[in-house]
Protein backbone atom coordinates (compact mmCIF):
# COMPACT_ATOMS: atom_id res chain seq x y z
CA UNK A 1 0.00 0.00 0.00
CA UNK A 2 0.91 3.24 -0.74
CA UNK A 3 2.89 5.22 1.97
CA UNK A 4 1.84 8.59 3.21
CA UNK A 5 3.37 11.34 4.19
CA UNK A 6 1.45 14.81 5.83
CA UNK A 7 2.92 18.47 6.07
CA UNK A 8 1.89 20.07 9.53
CA UNK A 9 2.92 23.37 10.79
CA UNK A 10 1.22 26.86 12.11
CA UNK A 11 -0.27 29.11 9.50
CA UNK A 12 1.79 31.04 6.77
CA UNK A 13 5.19 28.87 6.90
CA UNK A 14 4.74 27.66 3.40
CA UNK A 15 3.31 24.51 3.75
CA UNK A 16 1.32 25.11 0.40
CA UNK A 17 4.31 25.79 -1.43
CA UNK A 18 6.05 23.04 -0.30
CA UNK A 19 3.17 20.69 -1.35
CA UNK A 20 2.84 22.49 -5.01
CA UNK A 21 6.58 21.84 -5.36
CA UNK A 22 6.27 18.01 -4.46
CA UNK A 23 3.56 16.75 -6.26
CA UNK A 24 5.24 19.47 -9.39
CA UNK A 25 1.98 21.18 -9.78
CA UNK A 26 -0.19 23.96 -8.29
CA UNK A 27 -2.90 22.35 -6.62
CA UNK A 28 -3.11 23.75 -3.15
CA UNK A 29 -4.02 27.51 -2.81
CA UNK A 30 -0.97 29.85 -1.75
CA UNK A 31 -1.80 33.27 -0.92
CA UNK A 32 0.30 35.53 1.96
CA UNK A 33 -3.13 34.81 4.69
CA UNK A 34 -2.78 32.42 7.42
CA UNK A 35 -5.47 30.35 7.21
CA UNK A 36 -5.94 30.04 3.33
CA UNK A 37 -5.59 26.18 3.36
CA UNK A 38 -8.42 25.07 5.68
CA UNK A 39 -9.43 21.29 3.77
CA UNK A 40 -6.84 18.68 3.50
CA UNK A 41 -5.58 18.37 0.08
CA UNK A 42 -3.81 15.42 -1.20
CA UNK A 43 -1.31 14.62 -4.01
CA UNK A 44 0.76 11.88 -5.56
CA UNK A 45 4.29 11.72 -5.09
CA UNK A 46 7.36 10.59 -7.56
CA UNK A 47 10.69 10.56 -6.03
CA UNK A 48 13.68 8.18 -7.69
CA UNK A 49 11.65 5.00 -7.94
CA UNK A 50 9.54 5.48 -4.95
CA UNK A 51 5.72 7.05 -4.94
CA UNK A 52 3.61 8.23 -1.72
CA UNK A 53 0.69 10.36 -1.02
CA UNK A 54 0.94 13.86 0.08
CA UNK A 55 -1.87 15.83 2.76
CA UNK A 56 -0.98 19.41 2.90
CA UNK A 57 -3.16 20.49 5.99
CA UNK A 58 -4.87 24.22 7.26
CA UNK A 59 -1.99 25.88 9.92
CA UNK A 60 -2.39 25.14 13.91
CA UNK A 61 -2.46 27.99 15.95
CA UNK A 62 -3.69 28.86 19.33
CA UNK A 63 -7.40 29.38 19.70
CA UNK A 64 -10.71 27.74 20.55
CA UNK A 65 -13.00 28.84 18.36
CA UNK A 66 -14.75 27.26 15.88
CA UNK A 67 -12.50 27.81 12.78
CA UNK A 68 -9.56 26.20 14.93
CA UNK A 69 -10.96 23.40 16.13
CA UNK A 70 -11.92 22.31 12.43
CA UNK A 71 -8.69 22.62 11.26
CA UNK A 72 -7.02 20.49 14.37
CA UNK A 73 -9.54 18.33 13.63
CA UNK A 74 -8.37 17.62 9.94
CA UNK A 75 -4.80 17.91 10.71
CA UNK A 76 -4.93 15.43 13.43
CA UNK A 77 -6.92 12.75 11.19
CA UNK A 78 -4.05 13.33 8.48
CA UNK A 79 -1.79 13.11 11.02
CA UNK A 80 -3.00 9.94 11.84
CA UNK A 81 -2.97 8.17 8.21
CA UNK A 82 0.02 9.60 8.22
CA UNK A 83 3.71 6.99 7.99
CA UNK A 84 6.11 10.24 8.32
CA UNK A 85 4.71 13.86 9.05
CA UNK A 86 6.65 16.75 8.04
CA UNK A 87 6.81 19.65 10.44
CA UNK A 88 6.75 23.06 8.28
CA UNK A 89 8.20 25.87 10.79
CA UNK A 90 9.96 29.43 9.28
CA UNK A 91 12.81 29.62 9.61
CA UNK A 92 12.42 33.51 9.66
CA UNK A 93 11.09 33.71 12.49
CA UNK A 94 11.42 32.68 16.58
CA UNK A 95 9.97 29.64 17.75
CA UNK A 96 6.35 30.71 18.39
CA UNK A 97 3.67 28.88 21.25
CA UNK A 98 1.83 27.48 18.24
CA UNK A 99 4.59 25.73 17.12
CA UNK A 100 5.32 24.41 20.98
CA UNK A 101 1.89 23.42 20.71
CA UNK A 102 2.48 21.57 17.61
CA UNK A 103 5.34 20.07 18.83
CA UNK A 104 3.54 18.50 21.86
CA UNK A 105 0.77 17.01 19.46
CA UNK A 106 3.74 15.21 17.17
CA UNK A 107 5.38 13.95 20.10
CA UNK A 108 2.78 11.71 21.43
CA UNK A 109 2.28 9.91 18.14
CA UNK A 110 5.70 7.84 18.57
CA UNK A 111 5.68 8.61 14.57
CA UNK A 112 8.89 9.94 12.68
CA UNK A 113 8.77 13.25 12.12
CA UNK A 114 11.10 16.07 10.35
CA UNK A 115 11.28 19.10 10.81
CA UNK A 116 11.54 21.81 7.56
CA UNK A 117 12.84 24.46 8.78
CA UNK A 118 10.78 26.73 5.51
CA UNK A 119 12.49 30.44 4.04
CA UNK A 120 16.19 29.72 4.39
CA UNK A 121 17.31 30.98 1.23
CA UNK A 122 20.59 33.09 1.86
CA UNK A 123 23.56 32.82 4.22
CA UNK A 124 22.78 35.34 6.57
CA UNK A 125 19.07 33.20 7.51
CA UNK A 126 20.63 29.70 7.56
CA UNK A 127 22.22 29.31 10.60
CA UNK A 128 18.62 29.67 12.00
CA UNK A 129 18.29 26.25 11.47
CA UNK A 130 20.03 25.41 14.78
CA UNK A 131 16.94 27.40 16.45
CA UNK A 132 14.72 24.59 15.84
CA UNK A 133 16.49 21.52 17.22
CA UNK A 134 15.24 23.32 20.61
CA UNK A 135 12.07 21.46 19.46
CA UNK A 136 13.22 18.00 20.39
CA UNK A 137 13.78 16.07 16.81
CA UNK A 138 16.61 14.69 15.40
CA UNK A 139 15.81 15.21 12.13
CA UNK A 140 16.26 19.15 10.97
CA UNK A 141 16.65 20.41 6.98
CA UNK A 142 16.88 24.03 6.02
CA UNK A 143 14.66 24.42 3.03
CA UNK A 144 13.68 27.18 0.52
CA UNK A 145 10.39 25.86 -0.95
CA UNK A 146 10.20 29.29 -3.27
CA UNK A 147 13.94 28.39 -4.73
CA UNK A 148 14.13 24.80 -4.60
CA UNK A 149 17.00 24.90 -1.55
CA UNK A 150 16.96 21.23 -0.19
CA UNK A 151 14.31 19.62 -1.65
CA UNK A 152 16.03 17.08 -2.89
CA UNK A 153 17.67 16.38 0.74
CA UNK A 154 14.07 16.52 2.64
CA UNK A 155 12.61 14.10 -0.22
CA UNK A 156 15.48 11.73 0.20
CA UNK A 157 15.04 11.62 4.11
CA UNK A 158 11.16 11.18 3.55
CA UNK A 159 11.62 8.01 0.72
CA UNK A 160 14.75 6.95 2.58
CA UNK A 161 12.35 3.38 4.44
CA UNK A 162 9.80 3.56 1.45
CA UNK A 163 9.71 0.35 -0.75
CA UNK A 164 10.31 1.03 -4.63
CA UNK A 165 7.69 0.92 -6.65
CA UNK A 166 7.14 -2.45 -7.52
CA UNK A 167 4.17 -4.63 -9.75
CA UNK A 168 2.11 -7.33 -7.40
CA UNK A 169 0.64 -9.52 -9.84
CA UNK A 170 -3.19 -10.09 -8.75
CA UNK A 171 -5.55 -10.78 -11.73
CA UNK A 172 -8.41 -10.89 -9.88
CA UNK A 173 -10.84 -7.74 -10.45
CA UNK A 174 -10.55 -6.02 -7.18
CA UNK A 175 -13.51 -2.59 -6.80
CA UNK A 176 -13.89 -0.40 -4.01
CA UNK A 177 -17.03 1.52 -2.71
CA UNK A 178 -16.91 4.90 -1.94
CA UNK A 179 -18.98 7.78 -0.79
CA UNK A 180 -19.74 9.45 2.41
CA UNK A 181 -20.65 7.96 5.21
CA UNK A 182 -23.61 5.67 5.84
CA UNK A 183 -25.27 5.45 1.98
CA UNK A 184 -24.77 2.22 2.32
CA UNK A 185 -21.86 0.84 1.26
CA UNK A 186 -21.20 -2.14 4.00
CA UNK A 187 -24.96 -3.17 2.91
CA UNK A 188 -24.13 -3.44 -0.76
CA UNK A 189 -20.99 -5.60 0.09
CA UNK A 190 -23.54 -7.76 1.95
CA UNK A 191 -25.97 -7.81 -0.11
CA UNK A 192 -23.50 -9.63 -2.82
CA UNK A 193 -22.33 -12.33 -0.35
CA UNK A 194 -25.97 -12.61 0.34
CA UNK A 195 -24.50 -12.46 4.14
CA UNK A 196 -23.91 -10.34 7.44
CA UNK A 197 -19.99 -10.76 6.34
CA UNK A 198 -19.90 -6.61 7.03
CA UNK A 199 -20.58 -4.83 9.96
CA UNK A 200 -23.42 -2.52 9.19
CA UNK A 201 -25.10 0.49 11.34
CA UNK A 202 -27.15 3.34 11.07
CA UNK A 203 -24.71 5.19 12.99
CA UNK A 204 -22.45 7.04 9.80
CA UNK A 205 -18.44 6.42 10.33
CA UNK A 206 -18.70 2.16 11.45
CA UNK A 207 -16.79 1.29 9.30
CA UNK A 208 -13.43 1.94 10.56
CA UNK A 209 -10.45 0.17 8.29
CA UNK A 210 -10.83 -0.49 4.90
CA UNK A 211 -12.32 -3.82 3.93
CA UNK A 212 -11.34 -6.60 2.07
CA UNK A 213 -13.93 -9.34 1.09
CA UNK A 214 -12.92 -12.03 -1.55
CA UNK A 215 -15.69 -13.88 -3.08
CA UNK A 216 -16.64 -15.65 -5.95
CA UNK A 217 -18.57 -14.07 -8.91
CA UNK A 218 -19.60 -16.66 -11.66
CA UNK A 219 -16.69 -19.13 -10.80
CA UNK A 220 -14.30 -15.84 -11.19
CA UNK A 221 -12.74 -14.67 -7.23
CA UNK A 222 -13.19 -10.79 -6.94
CA UNK A 223 -12.47 -9.04 -4.31
CA UNK A 224 -14.58 -5.95 -2.97
CA UNK A 225 -13.01 -2.95 -0.85
CA UNK A 226 -15.63 -1.69 1.76
CA UNK A 227 -13.50 1.88 2.18
CA UNK A 228 -13.09 3.21 5.43
CA UNK A 229 -15.39 5.89 7.08
CA UNK A 230 -13.27 7.36 9.95
CA UNK A 231 -11.38 5.75 12.42
CA UNK A 232 -10.50 8.30 15.17
CA UNK A 233 -13.09 7.47 18.20
CA UNK A 234 -15.54 10.10 19.01
CA UNK A 235 -18.31 11.70 17.76
CA UNK A 236 -17.17 14.72 16.75
CA UNK A 237 -14.84 13.25 13.90
CA UNK A 238 -17.58 10.77 12.74
CA UNK A 239 -20.20 13.79 12.32
CA UNK A 240 -17.84 15.61 9.81
CA UNK A 241 -18.09 13.35 6.20
CA UNK A 242 -15.43 14.93 4.81
CA UNK A 243 -12.82 13.39 6.90
CA UNK A 244 -13.08 10.11 5.19
CA UNK A 245 -11.17 10.81 1.88
CA UNK A 246 -7.96 9.60 3.23
CA UNK A 247 -8.69 6.23 3.71
CA UNK A 248 -11.09 5.85 0.54
CA UNK A 249 -7.68 7.31 -1.27
CA UNK A 250 -5.67 4.21 -0.03
CA UNK A 251 -8.60 1.87 -1.21
CA UNK A 252 -8.72 3.75 -4.70
CA UNK A 253 -5.08 2.87 -5.22
CA UNK A 254 -5.78 -0.66 -4.55
CA UNK A 255 -8.78 -1.08 -6.70
CA UNK A 256 -9.83 -1.79 -10.65
CA UNK A 257 -13.32 -0.46 -10.34
CA UNK A 258 -14.31 2.35 -7.93
CA UNK A 259 -18.30 2.34 -7.78
CA UNK A 260 -19.40 5.87 -6.25
CA UNK A 261 -22.30 5.12 -3.57
CA UNK A 262 -24.97 7.83 -3.78
CA UNK A 263 -28.18 7.68 -1.19
CA UNK A 264 -31.33 8.07 -3.28
CA UNK A 265 -32.97 10.25 -0.20
CA UNK A 266 -29.99 12.04 0.51
CA UNK A 267 -29.45 13.36 -3.15
CA UNK A 268 -26.46 14.69 -4.62
CA UNK A 269 -23.95 16.93 -3.30
CA UNK A 270 -20.23 18.61 -4.02
CA UNK A 271 -18.82 15.70 -1.67
CA UNK A 272 -19.80 12.66 -4.09
CA UNK A 273 -18.73 14.94 -7.26
CA UNK A 274 -15.18 15.84 -5.02
CA UNK A 275 -14.56 11.67 -4.22
CA UNK A 276 -15.32 10.70 -7.87
CA UNK A 277 -12.93 12.76 -9.00
CA UNK A 278 -9.97 11.34 -7.27
CA UNK A 279 -11.25 7.90 -8.77
CA UNK A 280 -11.21 9.47 -12.30
CA UNK A 281 -7.76 11.17 -11.79
CA UNK A 282 -6.48 7.84 -10.42
CA UNK A 283 -7.77 6.56 -13.90
CA UNK A 284 -10.02 3.90 -12.44
CA UNK A 285 -13.29 2.21 -13.66
CA UNK A 286 -16.16 3.92 -13.00
CA UNK A 287 -19.73 3.43 -11.81
CA UNK A 288 -22.20 5.08 -9.73
CA UNK A 289 -24.55 3.46 -7.39
CA UNK A 290 -27.82 5.11 -6.46
CA UNK A 291 -28.78 2.91 -3.02
CA UNK A 292 -31.86 2.76 -1.10
CA UNK A 293 -33.92 2.90 -4.39
CA UNK A 294 -36.44 1.38 -2.22
CA UNK A 295 -36.86 4.19 -0.88
CA UNK A 296 -38.28 6.29 -3.77
CA UNK A 297 -42.56 6.74 -4.46
CA UNK A 298 -42.84 6.69 -8.04
CA UNK A 299 -39.63 4.97 -9.32
CA UNK A 300 -40.33 5.35 -13.03
CA UNK A 301 -40.72 9.05 -12.71
CA UNK A 302 -38.02 9.82 -10.35
CA UNK A 303 -35.67 7.12 -12.52
CA UNK A 304 -36.17 9.88 -15.34
CA UNK A 305 -35.36 12.83 -13.16
CA UNK A 306 -32.34 10.71 -11.54
CA UNK A 307 -30.46 9.82 -14.97
CA UNK A 308 -30.62 14.00 -15.68
CA UNK A 309 -29.63 14.83 -12.53
CA UNK A 310 -26.36 12.70 -12.73
CA UNK A 311 -26.10 13.80 -16.41
CA UNK A 312 -26.01 17.38 -14.81
CA UNK A 313 -23.88 16.79 -11.83
CA UNK A 314 -21.44 14.55 -13.01
CA UNK A 315 -20.63 16.06 -16.39
CA UNK A 316 -16.77 15.20 -16.27
CA UNK A 317 -17.79 11.39 -16.03
CA UNK A 318 -20.73 11.14 -18.63
CA UNK A 319 -19.51 8.16 -19.49
CA UNK A 320 -19.59 6.13 -16.12
CA UNK A 321 -21.69 3.07 -15.87
CA UNK A 322 -25.16 4.00 -13.69
CA UNK A 323 -27.07 1.24 -11.74
CA UNK A 324 -29.94 2.23 -9.42
CA UNK A 325 -30.67 -0.24 -6.64
CA UNK A 326 -31.45 -1.24 -2.67
CA UNK A 327 -29.04 -2.90 -0.90
CA UNK A 328 -31.62 -3.70 1.72
CA UNK A 329 -34.31 -5.39 -0.60
CA UNK A 330 -31.88 -6.60 -3.07
CA UNK A 331 -34.18 -5.03 -5.61
CA UNK A 332 -32.12 -4.63 -9.19
CA UNK A 333 -28.76 -5.48 -7.22
CA UNK A 334 -27.99 -8.24 -9.99
CA UNK A 335 -27.23 -4.65 -12.39
CA UNK A 336 -24.34 -3.89 -10.04
CA UNK A 337 -21.97 -6.58 -11.07
CA UNK A 338 -22.21 -6.54 -14.42
CA UNK A 339 -21.59 -2.92 -14.18
CA UNK A 340 -18.15 -3.65 -12.84
CA UNK A 341 -17.32 -6.26 -15.38
CA UNK A 342 -18.28 -3.45 -17.84
CA UNK A 343 -16.16 -0.98 -16.52
CA UNK A 344 -12.95 -3.29 -15.54
CA UNK A 345 -12.66 -4.89 -18.98
CA UNK A 346 -12.78 -1.22 -21.05
CA UNK A 347 -10.70 0.09 -18.72
CA UNK A 348 -8.07 -2.57 -20.05
CA UNK A 349 -9.50 -2.25 -23.77
CA UNK A 350 -7.14 -1.88 -26.28
CA UNK A 351 -7.97 -0.31 -29.74
CA UNK A 352 -6.40 -1.65 -33.06
CA UNK A 353 -4.27 1.05 -34.13
CA UNK A 354 -6.21 0.93 -38.09
CA UNK A 355 -9.51 1.00 -36.58
CA UNK A 356 -8.49 4.52 -34.26
CA UNK A 357 -7.37 5.72 -36.84
CA UNK A 358 -9.86 5.38 -39.59
CA UNK A 359 -11.81 6.94 -37.34
CA UNK A 360 -9.66 9.95 -36.05
CA UNK A 361 -9.11 10.30 -40.00
CA UNK A 362 -13.11 10.50 -40.33
CA UNK A 363 -13.48 12.71 -37.50
CA UNK A 364 -11.14 15.23 -39.28
CA UNK A 365 -12.75 14.62 -42.67
CA UNK A 366 -15.79 15.76 -40.67
CA UNK A 367 -14.83 18.36 -38.65
CA UNK A 368 -10.99 20.04 -39.60
CA UNK A 369 -9.58 22.05 -36.40
CA UNK A 370 -9.64 25.41 -36.48
CA UNK A 371 -7.16 27.39 -37.55
CA UNK A 372 -4.94 29.80 -35.39
CA UNK A 373 -2.37 32.70 -36.17
CA UNK A 374 -3.03 31.29 -40.23
CA UNK A 375 -1.62 27.49 -38.87
CA UNK A 376 -3.81 24.64 -38.73
CA UNK A 377 -3.20 21.24 -36.51
CA UNK A 378 -2.55 18.06 -38.39
CA UNK A 379 -3.28 15.01 -37.65
CA UNK A 380 -0.28 12.22 -39.00
CA UNK A 381 -0.96 9.35 -36.63
CA UNK A 382 -2.99 7.44 -34.30
CA UNK A 383 -2.08 4.67 -31.81
CA UNK A 384 -2.93 3.45 -28.19
CA UNK A 385 0.29 3.67 -25.78
CA UNK A 386 -1.53 2.32 -22.20
CA UNK A 387 -3.65 0.55 -21.10
CA UNK A 388 -6.06 1.14 -17.27
CA UNK A 389 -6.89 3.73 -18.59
CA UNK A 390 -6.50 3.43 -22.14
CA UNK A 391 -4.11 6.06 -23.48
CA UNK A 392 -3.94 7.34 -27.09
CA UNK A 393 -1.28 9.18 -28.31
CA UNK A 394 -1.80 11.82 -31.71
CA UNK A 395 1.07 12.18 -34.11
CA UNK A 396 0.68 16.18 -34.88
CA UNK A 397 2.23 18.88 -36.57
CA UNK A 398 2.16 21.41 -33.52
CA UNK A 399 0.86 20.20 -30.25
CA UNK A 400 0.09 23.94 -29.50
CA UNK A 401 -2.60 24.33 -32.08
CA UNK A 402 -4.69 21.94 -30.28
CA UNK A 403 -7.78 23.36 -28.28
CA UNK A 404 -9.76 21.73 -25.68
CA UNK A 405 -12.84 21.96 -27.39
CA UNK A 406 -11.19 19.82 -30.36
CA UNK A 407 -9.55 17.70 -27.77
CA UNK A 408 -13.15 16.98 -26.18
CA UNK A 409 -14.82 16.29 -30.19
CA UNK A 410 -11.91 13.52 -31.08
CA UNK A 411 -12.58 12.04 -27.80
CA UNK A 412 -16.50 11.87 -28.28
CA UNK A 413 -15.80 10.57 -31.91
CA UNK A 414 -13.96 7.71 -30.40
CA UNK A 415 -16.23 6.87 -27.50
CA UNK A 416 -18.77 6.70 -30.06
CA UNK A 417 -16.81 4.47 -31.84
CA UNK A 418 -15.55 2.03 -29.24
CA UNK A 419 -17.11 0.90 -26.15
CA UNK A 420 -15.37 2.84 -23.69
CA UNK A 421 -18.23 2.97 -21.48
CA UNK A 422 -17.23 3.23 -17.12
CA UNK A 423 -13.58 4.24 -17.90
CA UNK A 424 -11.83 7.41 -18.49
CA UNK A 425 -9.89 8.15 -21.51
CA UNK A 426 -6.36 9.93 -21.66
CA UNK A 427 -5.96 11.61 -24.96
CA UNK A 428 -2.00 12.87 -25.49
CA UNK A 429 -0.66 14.94 -28.24
CA UNK A 430 2.77 15.04 -29.48
CA UNK A 431 4.72 16.97 -32.55
CA UNK A 432 5.71 14.30 -35.24
CA UNK A 433 9.82 14.16 -34.22
CA UNK A 434 9.19 14.46 -30.10
CA UNK A 435 10.05 11.10 -28.51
Amino acid sequence: MKQTVCLIGKPNVGKSTIFNRLIKENKSIVLDTPGVTRDRIYGDVHYQNKTFLLIDTGGIEEGNDNWNKDILMQATLAIEEADIIVFVVDGKEEISSSDLKIRDILVKTNKKVIVAVNKLDNEKRSNNVYNYYELGFPLVFPISATHNLGIDTLLEEICRDFKENEEIEDNRVKFCFIGRPNVGKSSLINALLNEERVLVSDIAGTTRDATDTPFLYQGEEVVAIDTAGIRKKGRIYEEVEKYSIVRSLKAIDRSDVCVLVIDAKEGIIEQDKHILSYAIDAGKGIVIAVNKWDTIENPDEELKLWKKNIESHFMFASYAFVVFLSAKTKKRIHTLMPAIFGAYENNRKEIKTSDLNNVIFDAVVMHEPPSYKGKRLKIYFANQTDTKPPKITLRVNNKSLVHFSYERYLENKIRENFDLMGTPILIQFKNKKED
